[in-house]
């Protein structure tokens, strides 16, 4: 495999990205924000270090419009010190999700992309523990395909657009919000292969400073 982009076709029958600002109706992302999937890939491999791989370049499509429905879902909150679940603590509230989601992911040449091609090779060595989901441990993956062939089709290709009507984390700080570093993007159609180097559509992670 040598020093090329590493490549993954990935299918979640059910997941959501809940928009950052989203209170009372958790409103979902059109796509997994940069963080996301950023996430996914520390979890794929076992790092448990969030800064270990910052400044990997990310490429990825939709490979095709997901459904979005709305549910009704038991979600709590810290409002008095009983148990977290229980008595006011516990609410239901509306939540949209998608489901059938299928995505087209390119990962440039790097320490991550060793990695990866790593657990390919060999995937009894990962050590990694829970489910490997995108996001929510509820949104789990059906299917993970390494280095497929990519049909001459369309796809919705996630890319930074400083005009663009996404505003999506490439950090998320979880300790409040103040640390999270937010970029633009929009989806633009565009041919299923591997974007040139110089292409938009790579997205740098990057993380706080210092």
């Amino acid at each position: 495999m040598g020093n090329q982009s590493v490549s993954l076709r990935l299918t979640v029958p059910v997941c959501g990205f809940r928009k950052g600002f989203a209170r009372e109706y958790f409103e979902t992302e059109e796509a997994p924000p940069p963080s996301t999937l950023y996430g996914f890939l520390l979890s794929l491999v076992g790092e448990e270090d969030r800064r270990r791989f910052l400044g990997t370049r990310l490429a990825y499509a939709l490979l095709g419009q997901p459904e979005l429905s709305l549910v009704l879902r038991t979600v709590w909150r810290v409002k008095e010190k009983s148990p977290p679940g229980l008595g006011s603590n516990r609410r239901p509230d509306y939540q949209e999700i998608l489901t059938g989601l299928e995505l087209g992911i390119w990962v440039e040449p790097g320490e991550l992309a060793q990695r990866l091609k790593e657990a390919a090779a060999n995937p009894q060595a990962i050590v990694r523990y829970g489910g490997l989901s995108l996001g929510e441990s509820r949104d789990l993956i059906n299917d993970l395909d390494w280095f497929p062939t990519w049909p001459k089709r369309e796809a919705l290709w996630l890319a930074a657009d400083p005009q663009g009507d996404l505003p999506l984390p490439l950090w998320v700080d979880h300790v409040g919000s103040k640390g999270t570093i937010w970029e633009q993007f929009r989806l633009v159609p565009g041919e299923l292969s591997e974007p040139l180097a110089s292409d938009p559509r790579w997205i740098t992670i990057v993380g706080p400073q210092g």
